[in-house]
């Protein structure tokens, strides 16, 4: 089944997501917020009545609007379509429900995200860190978006137990569902043997979980699903999907954006160097200024409404800008400036209210481990090509990222190093 888009309404391009005007997003977002009205008309999906929320007040607000609904169903017939037919594995989970049944299935993964958990696995975390550095060059240069894709991967995999010699496969299928849906129909089509191809991997995974549970994610799940028989093998599919997703892709984008703000602001470098204890601020502030979802997911006006002062439609797209949000002077002082040591840090970058990301605690020991593993263990860490050179990754996915980032460093010193103080 093919579904075909309605024709496109004369608005803001969808471009404005996928190459903002002179490739700066800051600089785009600003503009929207200096109009003085935080709602604005935008085409995405391309033919839908879309919004973009830019402001941090409203942004905020909405969050926790219940007029604004996560449900696909709530959606306009076409883009029901369009979702069903190329990726349903993605709309059976908690991040397209509203309560109650969104209370119902967070339920069944909230328990395994709580901070007292991740602090237990901070030293195994610390472990696949140290792993995956050793695997670096002694000196020279690395990719190191290679590194940030690697260490959220491997932990997330290692928590839901997914065999090693089936993580390269995954993190391939998550790419592409991560980006859904695409407006041309050969991506659909790719997007859709994702779907169907990680549904069987992940039916496979439960029924041997289920031969022999563990301690692992997937038999923790599958132990609260049969125990309390309120959740379908379909439903199990789909949340694992989603911490799949979830759980390596936008840590890898905080670890890659944050070492690039670092590696930028070289007075901010000096300091975390000098003061490791300072990783947990400096982690909020990286999600702050580059915020790793930089929009939120599926929002659909569920009913006629207002929103800072906007009329919106029924079944209107609502975008709500993180990142925008992140960066408004009216919410932070010198928003625009990098400052690891920023307390009262009310970032928006994991969301607010009921949707709040449930794997924000992982994330975040995640990330105070790497910064301070690869400052620690790779002295002069550096750009390794001039700063413009830098590209950012601009898709139709929430999130933002690098596409590469190129450093170097002097040498690579054994595990063991005790940090500079």
């Amino acid at each position: 089944m093919t579904t075909e888009l309605p024709r496109t309404r004369n608005q803001l391009p969808p471009e404005f997501f996928t190459a903002p005007e002179g490739g700066d997003l800051h600089a785009g977002n600003a503009g929207l917020r200096a109009t003085g009205c935080p709602v604005h008309a935008i085409n995405y999906p391309v033919g839908g009545e879309g919004y973009v929320v830019a402001d941090y007040a409203t942004t905020l607000k909405a969050f926790s609007d219940p007029r604004l609904s996560k449900r696909v169903d709530n959606a306009p017939a076409w883009f029901r379509d369009l979702v069903k037919d190329s990726s349903p594995v993605l709309v059976r989970n908690m991040l397209t429900a509203d309560p109650p049944e969104h209370t119902r299935l967070r339920k069944l993964v909230s328990r395994a995200f709580v901070p007292r958990r991740m602090e237990l696995l901070r030293p195994r975390i610390q472990e696949i860190t140290d792993e995956l550095i050793d695997a670096l060059p002694e000196h020279g240069e690395a990719n190191l978006m290679e590194f940030a894709f690697a260490l959220p991967m491997r932990v997330i995999c290692e928590f839901l137990g997914v065999p090693i010699e089936d993580r390269p496969q995954l993190h391939t299928w998550g790419n592409w569902l991560s980006g859904a849906p695409y407006p041309d129909a050969e991506s659909n089509e790719k997007l859709k043997d994702a779907s169907e191809n990680i549904e069987r991997y992940l039916l496979a995974l439960l029924a041997d979980r289920r031969a022999d549970l563990g301690d692992d994610l997937v038999s923790i799940l599958v132990r609260a699903a049969d125990e309390e028989d309120r959740f379908t093998n379909d439903e199990l599919v789909s949340t694992l999907v989603l911490l799949i997703i979830a759980g390596h892709k936008t840590t890898a984008n905080l670890i890659g954006s944050g070492t690039h703000a670092l590696l930028t602001h070289p007075d901010q470098l000096d300091i975390l160097r000098a003061r490791p204890e300072l990783a947990e601020s400096a982690v909020e502030e990286f999600l702050r200024f580059e915020s790793p979802v930089y929009r939120g997911t599926l929002r659909v006006a569920a009913e006629d409404m207002e929103l800072g002062g906007c009329p919106i439609p029924k079944e209107s797209f609502v975008h709500l800008l993180m990142g925008s949000a992140n960066r408004d002077p009216e919410a932070f002082e010198n928003a625009d400036r990098l400052d690891i040591t920023r307390t009262a840090n009310r970032h928006l970058a994991f969301g607010q209210g009921p949707h709040f990301c449930v794997g924000a605690p992982l994330s975040r020991v995640e990330g105070q481990i790497a910064f301070n593993t690869l400052l620690r263990r790779l002295p002069g860490l550096r750009l390794a090509v001039p700063a413009e050179e830098i590209q950012w990754l601009f898709d139709n996915s929430t999130s933002r990222g690098l596409v590469r980032l190129p450093v170097a460093y002097d040498t690579r010193l054994p595990a063991d190093t005790p940090a500079e103080h």
